[in-house]
């Protein structure tokens, strides 16, 4: 019965700033930080499906099938001086049954014995052993339904309790031998329990409680550590809360419930990875599937040259009386934001050279699902400056042509995002385990200006299935 613990093992091993102007000093910007802390928590529920068939099929070929008195047949077992007995315990197949978080395992045992006796006194034999006496040889092995309960629950600290429950064994055929001349099944039927007993106390010793923390940790690890996404950026999850529940079984399959609240980030530099101890199991929110915001973190030397691209080498030219002045863009940087406004610093060339600042409104418009700057104005400090030496240089021409070409297109990079997380939804990931699911079309929540960089919140929500199922044990 100690082999069943076997069992058990195998059952415990089924993540835009502009130019300086001719004369005054550079703007003085806010500078708030990256405010991770106001990023909606998205919330992930991913079913678990694992087919246990497996593992009940290992077990079936792992946990012994035969059990015998020690030497069988050859040798006997004496109980003191008047009775010896050698006997065959043989199981049948396990049979298992699912129900919630209760595990039942049952089985047919036939057994078979032979034994004699012999009249002693004082320990001391009287008279030779009597012809062997049998039972469940010739006649057929008699039967006993045997099975242990097992109560599995998962604790808020990561630890697997088991309590293993012994079940009454149930005797089929009655056992009567010739040397007791009476039926001897209640006997056969208390050392059996005391053998059951101990493989009961054998599997709480070694299953009873098991500390998955440390395995939880490291996938906690993993969700922290920086992902470079097809070279679209770094994501990293920034898990924040965990929880395990809703366990439903079917048959021989075994369905989890597994709630992640995180704050996901896409950098396009590579963040440091996040230290952080795993926290207990907790409750929150159950909504189906998954819900997520994301945000894109655009470095503003990145923008700034994607619209220096787009500008660089525009001309106009200014008439004035008699005379004609020419003005030509040269770069355009974008330094940060004041107010919700970003701030660009555009260095020009032509009759004046220098720079001048302007600040517009980021706005996302998601019929073009195009990211543009609006509102284009001279900043005041540049205007201060330039009615000294270049008022012509205030022309509409001038921030109209800024707010034109200050677009940025975000129709492929969403559209990119979401095919390719659909086929990182549905793919194996290892062989026996595998995912289907897939996420709507990707929108933009929100647009938020910050000293560093410039934040486009995503959000996306769909479902997902984790099957497990034709592992090769």
């Amino acid at each position: 019965m100690k082999h069943i613990l076997i069992l058990f093992f195998l059952l415990h091993q089924a993540q835009i700033a502009w130019l300086q102007p001719i004369a005054p000093a550079t703007p003085v910007l806010s500078a708030p930080e990256y405010p991770a802390a106001a990023i909606p928590e998205s919330e992930l529920n991913i079913p678990v499906r694992i087919d246990l068939a497996p593992f009940f099929a290992l077990a079936n070929k792992k946990v012994d099938t035969l059990f015998t008195s020690p030497h069988f047949p050859n040798d006997w077992v004496q109980q003191g001086c008047d009775t010896r007995y050698k006997y065959s315990f043989r199981r049948g197949p396990l049979q298992f049954s699912l129900n919630n978080t209760s595990l039942d395992i049952s089985f047919t045992g036939y057994y078979k014995i032979i034994g004699s006796t012999r009249a002693c006194v004082n320990g001391k034999a009287l008279t030779p052993w009597t012809p062997a006496c049998q039972c469940g040889f010739d006649e057929g092995e008699r039967r006993v339904k045997v099975g242990f309960s097992v109560a599995i629950s998962l604790l808020t600290n990561y630890t697997i309790k088991m309590q293993v429950t012994r079940r009454e064994p149930e005797p089929v055929d009655k056992c009567t031998v010739c040397f007791w001349g009476q039926d001897i099944t209640t006997v056969i039927m208390d050392a059996l329990k005391k053998e059951l007993d101990i493989s009961k106390a054998d599997m709480e010793k070694s299953y009873g409680r098991t500390d998955l923390k440390p395995r939880f940790q490291a996938l906690w690890n993993q969700l922290n550590t920086p992902y470079n996404i097809n070279n679209m950026g770094w994501l990293q999850i920034n898990p924040q809360k965990v929880r395990i529940n809703g366990i439903r079984t079917a048959g021989s399959q075994l369905q989890i419930s597994v709630g992640l609240a995180a704050k996901p980030v896409v950098r396009f530099e590579k963040p440091a990875t996040i230290v952080a101890p795993v926290p207990h199991i907790g409750n929150f929110s159950r909504n189906q599937g998954f819900q997520v915001y994301a945000d894109l973190v655009m470095n503003y030397d990145s923008l700034s040259r994607i619209l220096t691209s787009q500008i660089a080498g525009k001309e106009f030219t200014f008439s004035k009386a008699f005379i004609k002045k020419r003005f030509i863009f040269q770069e355009c940087r974008l330094l940060g934001s004041r107010d919700s406004r970003l701030v660009m610093q555009v260095k020009f060339t032509g009759t004046n050279d220098g720079y001048f600042y302007v600040t517009g409104k980021p706005l996302y418009y998601a019929d073009s699902r195009t990211l543009q700057v609006t509102d284009v104005d001279f900043d005041i400090r540049s205007r201060d400056a330039l009615l000294k030496t270049a008022d012509w240089l205030f022309s509409k021409k001038i921030t109209g042509e800024i707010e034109k070409m200050a677009r940025y297109d975000l129709g492929t990079l969403l559209t990119t995002a979401t095919t390719n997380i659909n086929q990182q939804l549905n793919r194996q990931f290892m062989k026996g385990i595998s995912g289907s699911g897939n996420v709507k079309d990707i929108t933009v929540a929100g647009i938020f200006p910050q000293s560093d960089w410039l934040v486009v919140r995503a959000y996306g929500d769909g479902s997902f299935l984790l099957n497990v199922a034709g592992l090769d044990l």
